[in-house]
Parts: structure tokens; sequence; C-alpha cells
């Protein structure tokens, strides 16, 4: 299949389960994951400030579970500790990556963003064709997003750079999955940084003209 344009009609950034449990040994987080997740912290801050500088709109995700443990479901049943449980100090939204006014925070109690939320009535309301996917866990939440959005048409391109897997094997694994799925989905901040910055000067408006 040939590649894809980076953005295929209007873009949106989806910012998944970027919460304080990244910063946490597994013992507190309930689920293993790779290192370097402070750079990763920082390319999203970036990230989200050039989409806002753009007018693209950011979908923040949360992952929360009840402390009763009902809508655990299966998750429970491979690698994984209980995680994401409500009033938790590691289910918090990291601190600089929360939504503004007006911007969407969406919590949902299963891996992908599409099951049992209105993600999918937002993005049809948004008008929008190209998901652009950052967050964690690669193998996981990111790529069960990513396989929902596909098999419902939307573009979907995910930030190699600004997703963290369970372990590197498995990052490396998922983003060799989403590729197979979309040529060209795999993108670097570097490049998604320059797209919002065209973006913003398109959408800035016109000096106005000086009478003399």
């Amino acid at each position: 299949m040939p590649q894809q344009p980076l953005f295929v009609g209007d873009p949106a950034l989806i910012v998944i389960d970027i919460q304080r449990g990244i910063s946490m040994p597994p013992d507190i987080a309930g689920i293993t994951h790779m290192p370097g997740w402070q750079e990763r912290v920082q390319r999203a801050e970036q990230l989200v400030a050039a989409a806002r500088q753009a007018q693209v709109p950011v979908v923040f995700f949360q992952e929360v579970h009840r402390r009763s443990g009902v809508d655990f479901g299966r998750e429970l049943d491979g690698a994984e500790g209980p995680h994401c449980v409500e009033g938790e100090e590691s289910t918090e939204l990291w601190p600089t990556l929360r939504p503004a006014p007006g911007e969407a925070h969406i919590v949902k109690r299963r891996y992908s963003g599409f099951i049992g939320t209105d993600f999918e009535i937002l993005l049809r309301g948004l008008g929008v064709s190209t998901l652009v996917l950052i967050g964690v866990y690669t193998d996981v939440c990111v790529h069960y997003t990513f396989a929902d959005a596909h098999q419902r048409d939307y573009y979907v391109r995910v930030v190699e750079d600004c997703v963290g897997g369970s372990n590197q094997a498995r990052h490396d694994a998922a983003l060799e999955a989403m590729e197979y799925l979309q040529a060209g989905a795999r993108r670097t901040t570097t490049r998604i940084l320059d797209a919002f910055a065209r973006l913003a000067a398109e959408r800035s408006p016109a000096p106005a003209e000086t009478l003399i």
C-alpha cells in the first residue's frame, strides 16, 4: 500500500493515559514500564502545546477502575496487577498534561478509547479524520485504540518516540503491528511538531494592512 499523507483532513492529538504511575515502580503502578518516561513526557508537553497553537483538538484519556474491581474484566488475567484504581495517586493525570478549559477528558475502563466511551461521537462532532496518538502503553492502550480507530476508517499516526511500552520488546512489536495496519503510521515528534507549526501558520489571521 502507498504511504498516506501525514494528515488526511483535519487531525486531532490523542493523549492516552499519561498518568502518574509511569514514574512509579511496578509494585505501586501495577504494571511494568520501559525506561525513558521523562523524555517522553517532555515530548508530550511540546506536542500538546503545538497542537493548541495550531488549533488542533486535544483529547485526554485516563484509565480508571473502581476500587471494588468490578470493571477490571479480564485485565488481571495476564501479567498486569491492579492498576489505575480510582483515588490512587498513580491514577492521576500527569500534572503538566491535563485538559485545558474546553478540551475533552475521557475516562475509560478498557484499553481501547472506543470501548464504553463517547469517543467516536466526539470525533464526529470535531470533524477530524486523522488521529495522532501519544502516551502509554504502546503495546496495550495505544495499540488497542489504534486498531479500533483503523477499523473505523480513521487515519492513525503513532508518535513512536512519544509512546512507551510495558517493555522494550513489546513496544517495538506493537509499533511494527501498527505500521503493518497503515503504511506510514509511525512518525516522530519532530515530524509532528513541524506539521503542527505549518498548520498554525496557515490558520493564524492575516496581519491587518497599515493605512498610510
